[in-house]
This record gives structure tokens, C-alpha cells and sequence, in this order.
């Protein structure tokens, strides 16, 4: 379960999601669209519609890639320990694995039933930059596994803001997504 707002998707996402799938023992990688992160304050995002659209079409040749909207039905802000236990009860057969990037991991304990969370499923988590230090109680943690996978220094976030500034930014969105993005004239104004 690889969670985000997607807010454009790019293609450091694709790239971290298709390195899991082919360098780990994951048969695919779910992309799970989040409406609202409890921990980002609450801006203007893309609409699902929208976001939606953009990652179908990012991940539409990729059959290792999945998308999930699980997280659209549930009550807001989502809580990733709510949607795993819907997860679980819709597809009780399947062994869930979080993807996370070890910035995350510096706030995980702040994260709702985080305990619950580390019993219940594996974390995999990737480098990317943090500001501050991950918890001892995380750095050998049986259900925490540390993959040395690329770092990516791009942003959904810078991505947004040099479109806001007028850039041409195509080379960091799926062809597919940017052009459904461009036409629509999402994030210019």
C-alpha cells in the first residue's frame, strides 16, 4: 500500500512504486488515493475526480501497479489504521505492507493506533529526506524493514508551485497524466 494525496502524481512516485514491485518479494503496488491527510493542514487539493483520473492513466500499462480508492468511502481526515482494517476485511487473503518514506517515520508515533499498525502489518520504508531523528523503537523493529531504495528530490508540492509559476513541468508527470492536467488547467491560478 503505497498512500497519498497524489496531488499531481509524478514520476518519482511511479518509480519508487515500480522499484518495490520488481526489487521486493510484492506481487503488486497498490496506490492509494488519500482525500485528506490528518496531518497536513487542510488546503485546496485536486478534486478525487481529478486525482483519480491523473493516476489511472499514470499507471494504466503497469500491471503491478494498482489503484485503490478504498479511502474515498471512509470518514475524514483518513486514518491509515481504519483503512487497513477495511483493507483486511474486504481482502482477507491478502498480506498488506505499507510503503513509507522514512521522513514519515520520524511522526510515526503520533500516528492513530500506530501500535495497532506495527503488529498487525510489515513497513517498508524508503529514504528520503527527514528533519529529525527516527525513534530508537523503529530502528529495529521485526515489523519495520529499511529498503535501500532510489531517493527521489521531487515534490508534488514544487510541483504545484512551478506550475503556479508559469514552468513547464511536463518532464516530471506521466505523459498521460500531464496531458489531462495541462488541459484542464489544474494548479495555474
Amino acid at each position: 500500500m503505497f498512500f497519498g494525496t497524489f496531488d499531481p502524481i509524478h514520476k518519482g512516485h511511479l518509480q519508487l512504486a515500480r522499484f518495490f514491485a520488481k526489487h521486493t518479494d510484492l506481487d503488486e503496488v497498490w496506490l492509494v488515493i488519500t482525500p485528506q491527510n490528518p496531518f497536513k493542514q487542510k488546503r485546496e487539493i485536486l478534486s478525487d475526480k481529478d486525482r483519480l483520473e491523473m493516476v489511472k492513466r499514470a499507471i494504466h500499462a503497469d500491471p503491478k501497479l494498482r489503484l485503490s480508492q478504498i479511502e474515498f468511502d471512509l470518514p475524514q481526515p483518513n486514518y491509515t489504521y481504519l483503512t487497513l482494517k477495511k483493507l483486511k476485511k474486504t481482502h482477507p487473503k491478502y498480506d498488506f505492507v505499507i510503503l513509507l518514506g522514512a521522513d514519515i517515520m520520524v511522526s510515526f508515533k503520533f500516528w492513530k493506533n500506530y501500535k495497532n499498525i506495527l503488529e498487525g502489518f510489515h513497513l517498508y520504508v524508503y529514504p528520503r529526506k527527514k528533519e529529525g531523528r527516527v525513534p530508537t523503537e523503529f530502528e529495529n523493529h521485526p515489523n519495520i524493514h529499511w529498503i535501500q531504495a532510489p531517493i527521489i528530490e521531487i515534490s508534488s508540492s514544487e510541483i504545484r508551485a512551478g506550475i503556479r509559476a508559469g514552468k513547464n513541468l511536463s518532464e516530471w508527470i506521466p505523459s498521460e497524466s500531464w496531458s489531462y492536467l495541462n488541459k484542464n488547467g489544474f494548479y495555474k491560478g
